[in-house]
């Protein structure tokens, strides 16, 4: 029997979320614990651990993927001793997903590309990270503006 991995609430009032980076392919290995993803909302970035073993069986939402909501199947896992699903089967959720990323788009979404994954953080020049929240990275990326000359106004300057 598959399990189901769902997009976790990372706050009691988060309802979507992106799905900033997959730490495991199809195929892979996991047990609990490992840390299987990287979700972000507006305010931090989360790792996502396993709760159970098992191989991976697929991957739903792409890498990447903006306004993913709360509880929403996200990937499956083939349980212990399990066989994964073949391929061909695996391959049609993906189909029936791809356009659930493009329907907030049409619902008069803000962005001109949804799916766009946030910039990375900048480094300075000296090697060390510009410390950042997702939406600063965005919204800075977004206006041109450069954040390694931008002084952080939070915590420990971070850029906020």
């Amino acid at each position: 029997m598959s399990i189901d991995i769902l997009m976790p609430a990372l706050s009691p009032t988060m309802e979507e979320g992106t799905l900033a980076k997959w730490h495991v392919k199809v195929g892979d290995t996991v047990k609990a614990g490992d840390v299987i993803a990287e979700i972000e909302t507006d305010k931090a970035t989360m790792e996502v651990e396993a709760v159970d073993e098992g191989v991976v069986e697929a991957i739903l939402v792409e890498a990447g993927t903006e306004n993913v909501k709360v509880n929403a199947l996200i990937a499956k896992l083939a349980g212990e001793g399990e066989s994964p699903a073949p391929a061909p089967k695996a391959e049609a959720p993906k189909a029936a997903e791809a356009p659930k990323p493009a329907a907030p788009v049409q619902g008069g979404g803000e962005t001109a590309a949804p799916a766009k994954p946030a910039p990375a953080a900048p480094v300075t020049a000296d090697g060390s990270r510009v410390f950042a929240s997702p939406l600063a990275r965005r919204l800075a990326s977004a206006a041109g503006l450069d954040l390694k000359n931008i002084k952080g106004s939070g915590p420990h300057g971070r850029v906020v």
